[in-house]
């Protein structure tokens, strides 16, 4: 099935604003990471995303402050930060068990490597996917807009993501993000 390939900017505007009714977990401890990790291993599919903090000096660039990982009803919000280096997320990467669904993910994996080393496995690169579906858009919220009639505020999108504690609006256009891209797989692979 094609789709429509392109979408105005100034249509989406008029768009009602979607947002993941998954719960949302924040975590910023290492015995956090295990138990998250195990719940993630129970889904076959995940959407995947990450958020750094935005710097405004050329030349300067903040380290990766968090990876949000969400099945069907949870979205995990990992203050990468916070927990440090971590077998047990970087292996949860590096599964070839688990699909991950993410946009633009050649930049997210460069800024996991300045993390850990890590070298992800399984992983689908929606702007190269939705190609195949005759859709030409390459950011998550014209893909979205597209697929679900609905828009993704990136109004948190620059904030401070290394903040002591992450504000409600951030935590939900996180999980909204990682969620979103789980959701465009599944429907363009829909029988």
């Amino acid at each position: 099935m094609n789709y429509q390939s392109k979408i105005e900017k100034e249509k989406i505007i008029d768009l009602p604003v979607a947002k993941t009714d998954c719960k949302i977990v924040v975590i910023d401890n290492e015995q956090a990471v295990e138990e998250a990790v195990k719940e993630l291993y129970l889904s076959d599919i995940v959407g995947f995303d990450t958020e750094t903090k935005p710097t405004f000096t050329k030349g300067k660039m903040n380290k990766i402050a968090l990876l949000q990982l969400s099945t069907e009803k949870k979205c995990y919000l990992f203050r990468l930060q916070k927990i440090g280096k971590n077998e047990t997320l970087k292996n949860f990467l590096e599964s070839t068990k688990i699909l991950k669904i993410g946009v633009s993910v050649k930049d997210d994996f460069r800024m996991l490597n300045r993390w850990t080393k890590v070298k992800p496995q399984n992983f689908v690169e929606l702007q190269t996917f939705v190609k195949n579906y005759g859709i030409e858009e390459m950011s998550l919220q014209k893909i979205f807009a597209i697929l679900f009639s609905q828009k993704i505020s990136k109004r948190e999108q620059l904030s401070n993501w290394e903040a002591d504690i992450l504000k409600k609006t951030q935590q939900i256009y996180a999980a909204t993000d990682a969620w979103a891209c789980r959701q465009i797989y599944l429907k363009l692979t829909e029988n």
